[in-house]
């Protein structure tokens, strides 16, 4: 029985000891979770810094998206939908292009289009943010008049015109759009408008006058 008392009692002395020696461990483990907390801080603080630093990257070309269409199709299983995108880019420095693009996802067909207009730049003629005459363009029955204005005047278009317009860097013109509104005819109109108008430095070539005597 004595033998039983002395086994319990130095249980219970080697417990205490565990016991202490669990709670001096305590705070020094405490102050490596702290420790660890704050260097991870830092290194957070340290990433947010370097975001900060960093400047925003401009794009090279401005895209506006014209029209997007969804069809669907019956199929057995249900309805299968499909997209088309017509989109306008510009670079605002007097370069257009335009892109119409077909796919089953949305992403997809903005993607598409935007590659073809990329391919299919073409240069817009821009003197003092307006363009240098009158222009007129036709594409099966849609027919758009383009025309130069003062400063101060603003982009008086609408729609399809006006994305072309803004994306090639035109800040005052006058224009109008008669006939057929469908969107994808009024982007050709408007770029055979573009087509017709004449470069100031091949003109000034041709008659073998500089650039100041011919635009005055």
């Amino acid at each position: 029985m004595a033998k039983s008392k002395d086994m319990i009692n130095e249980k219970m002395s080697e417990d205490n000891i565990e016991d202490k020696e669990v709670e001096t461990d305590e705070p020094a483990a405490a102050e490596a979770r702290h420790e660890g907390r704050g260097s991870h801080d830092g290194r957070r603080r340290g990433r947010s810094r370097d975001r900060g630093d960093r400047e925003p990257v401009e794009k090279e070309f401005v895209e506006k998206l014209v029209k997007l269409n969804r069809t669907a199709k019956v199929v057995k299983g249900g309805r299968r939908f499909s997209f088309s995108a017509l989109t306008v880019i510009g670079d605002r420095k007097g370069k257009v292009g335009f892109g119409f693009g077909k796919a089953n996802d949305v992403s997809e067909a903005i993607r598409k289009s935007i590659d073809k207009a990329k391919r299919n730049m073409v240069k817009l003629p821009v003197k003092n943010g307006t363009i240098p005459h009158e222009s007129k363009g036709f594409f099966k029955s849609s027919y758009v008049l383009l025309k130069p204005a003062r400063s101060g005047t603003g982009i008086i278009a609408g729609g399809p015109v006006r994305a072309i317009m803004e994306a090639g860097g035109v800040t005052d013109v006058l224009s109008k759009s008669i006939g057929s509104s469908n969107q994808y005819n009024v982007v050709k109109a408007t770029f055979e408008c573009i087509g017709k108008m004449m470069d100031a430095r091949t003109i000034s070539r041709n008659r073998g006058k500089s650039l100041n005597e011919l635009w005055g």
